[in-house]
């Protein structure tokens, strides 16, 4: 090997250490971590009565309702349950300390109407639904509001990060009140909504959900990186982001409709998977031309400019796509059938995702780019050293994912 070819390698193997480190340091803050859901489906029966049905992750609620020494009976009698799996003792559980429960929940949940807060009552027991293989709680408030209140205000503060348990919680709220209907979603920085909220804002909520989701979720941005590194021209990455956002919208909306489900301990590993093979198909076809690689920059004929390789790796993207759909619909923690209304707000959520995606592209690709057009060889080793550094953080993922640690 020539000193120059010595140098290159030499210069490839710190820039993968680099960003591996980079990488691994940033997977606690950035990876998706433990989050969680909570569901209000709120109506009005009558004037002056608002009925409000929730779902609370169950082991959370057990947690943070139950005192914060281990042997609270709560917390000994509902850990018990959770871990034998045991749906009715979970029930009978919260049931057995629904003092407790319903304090913890009512302090953090509530609803007024014209300034004055609605006073809430248990209807019913506990009930446990699975919904992601996690059991959730169900919950039934009736809140007396005054008959004469025009709108009503709604706010949640359940299982805030300052409880230590979850990275970050959200509500997603469907109501039907005042004489109209919609969705919101509710989380730390807007912990609140009115019903007289227009349009526009309901809009903007989800829409900052998705954008946010995407920025959060340091898999979903190397994948997107992955993509941008194997692609040479603008109408590679323009297909290959096209043929992603296709992929994962059919299966968002698929599970957002009720119509397919598929288990966490499946999609988070395929998930993982999909960044090593995407990242590692612009390494296998460096290494199939070696020190032709440049020509890469040259390669690729027939229809839209692609040839059967290009082809293949839009089917796999494809594939992985439909995965990755899943994995956007589990940060809401899509599983059965909603509301028109609801769908409609989630559709707005992917609209958020696809915009940061498109930034993403418009800032990083361009650069790249013009990398590859100044200086070819430094354009494929960096390149590389990106889908180098994304290969091995997907496989650490996929080996954690898939040993559940």
């Amino acid at each position: 090997m020539s000193r120059a070819a010595r140098h290159r390698a030499g210069a490839l193997a710190a820039a993968v250490a680099v960003v591996a480190a980079v990488l691994l340091s940033a997977v606690p803050a950035l990876a998706h971590g433990f989050t969680s859901t909570v569901y209000a489906d709120l109506a009005s029966p009558e004037a002056g009565h608002v009925r409000a049905e929730l779902g609370l992750e169950y082991d959370l609620l057990v947690v943070s309702a139950a005192d914060s020494e281990k042997d609270d009976p709560l917390f000994r009698a509902g850990t018990a349950a959770f871990e034998a799996g045991d749906t009715a003792a979970q029930a009978a559980a919260l049931d057995a300390h629904a003092a407790s429960v319903v304090a913890y929940v009512t302090a953090r949940f509530g609803v007024t109407a014209g300034g004055k807060a609605c006073a809430p009552v248990r209807d019913g027991g506990f009930a446990i639904e699975i919904r992601e293989d996690v059991p959730y709680a169900l919950l039934a408030l009736d809140y007396r509001c005054p008959e004469s209140a025009e709108a009503h205000e709604l706010r949640s503060g359940l299982f805030p990060d300052s409880e230590g348990y979850v990275r970050d919680s959200k509500t997603v709220v469907t109501y039907d009140l005042d004489l109209t209907s919609g969705s919101a979603a509710l989380d730390a920085r807007h912990p609140s909504f009115s019903t007289r909220q227009s349009w526009a804002e309901r809009f903007w909520e989800f829409f900052r959900l998705g954008a946010e989701h995407l920025l959060t979720g340091l898999d979903h941005i190397l994948f997107l990186l992955a993509l941008i590194a194997g692609s040479r021209r603008l109408r590679e990455i323009v297909l290959a982001a096209t043929t992603f956002t296709l992929a994962h919208s059919v299966t968002f909306i698929f599970a957002a409709l009720g119509l397919v489900r598929v288990p966490a301990s499946f999609v988070e590993p395929v998930i993982a998977l999909s960044i090593a093979v995407v990242a590692g198909w612009h390494l296998w076809r460096v290494w199939r031309r070696r020190s032709h690689a440049t020509d890469l920059e040259d390669a690729g004929h027939g229809r839209l400019g692609l040839d059967s390789a290009g082809w293949t790796r839009l089917a796999v993207v494809f594939c992985f796509g439909l995965v990755h759909g899943l994995g956007f619909a589990a940060a809401l923690g899509i599983d059965q059938p909603l509301s028109w209304t609801l769908l409609w707000s989630l559709l707005v959520f992917n609209v958020g995702i696809e915009a940061v995606q498109l930034a993403i592209i418009i800032v990083v690709f361009p650069l790249l780019a013009l990398l590859r057009h100044r200086r070819p060889v430094a354009g494929l080793w960096t390149t590389g050293a990106i889908a180098a550094g994304v290969s091995v953080m997907g496989l650490v993922w996929f080996v954690q994912r898939v040993l559940g640690i």
